[in-house]
């Protein structure tokens, strides 16, 4: 099922999970403040519990709501948002134990403009891609309707597919040596040229 951006919205508010186009793959998401829908994107999935689940924002102003603090090094990085990066950084454990983490949550801003109006309604949500744990990343809205239409806790499809077909980079800032977790959209060449400028 395709959903408009108001019917999106109400789905997600009433804790169902919905498959999102962004600028990379579709992603499973749900509110942060909705432990079962969140719960409910793991059974989907079959998402190992140790895994956290990164939070896709619309601004800095929205981590910075959240009460994430970024550091230099995050801040420069952050000059390739909206775009595929997801950022690790540490997180009060109240919030990372929202998305199943410890001390630290995974942060992205995607490029992706129909993403973005739904986040401005919804708030920081939690999203991982759209596929059974091990199974390639839906890149399409069929693929996606393929892998979670029988199930009960999936509401649809929103947005247009525009995704690269590519995960986001991920790098982690957790600790003084950053580290790359997983390459992806953005090059290790193109961080370090940020992070070492200067």
């Amino acid at each position: 099922m395709t959903l408009s951006l108001s019917q999106a919205h109400a789905e997600l508010l009433r804790g169902q999970v919905v498959a999102v186009g962004t600028d990379t793959v579709y992603g499973l998401a749900a509110t942060l403040d909705n432990p079962e829908a969140i719960s409910a994107i793991y059974e989907l999935k079959g998402r190992p519990e140790g895994m956290a689940l990164p939070i896709l924002i619309n601004s800095l102003e929205q981590a910075q709501e959240l009460g994430v603090q970024l550091d230099e090094r995050a801040e420069s990085l952050s000059l390739l948002w909206p775009g595929a990066l997801t950022i690790v950084v540490p997180a009060p454990q109240a919030l990372a134990s929202l998305v199943h983490g410890s001390s630290s949550v995974g942060l992205r801003i995607p490029d992706h403009g129909y993403l973005l109006e739904l986040l401005a309604l919804t708030g920081p949500l939690a999203v991982t891609s759209a596929n059974p744990h091990g199974q390639p990343p839906a890149t399409s809205a069929e693929m996606a309707e393929q892998y979670f239409a029988n199930h009960a806790t999936f509401a649809g499809v929103y947005g247009e597919e525009i995704g690269t077909g590519s995960a986001s980079t991920i790098i982690d800032l957790t600790r003084d040596e950053w580290s790359i977790l997983r390459e992806g959209g953005i090059s290790r060449a193109v961080l370090e040229a940020l992070l070492f400028k200067g």
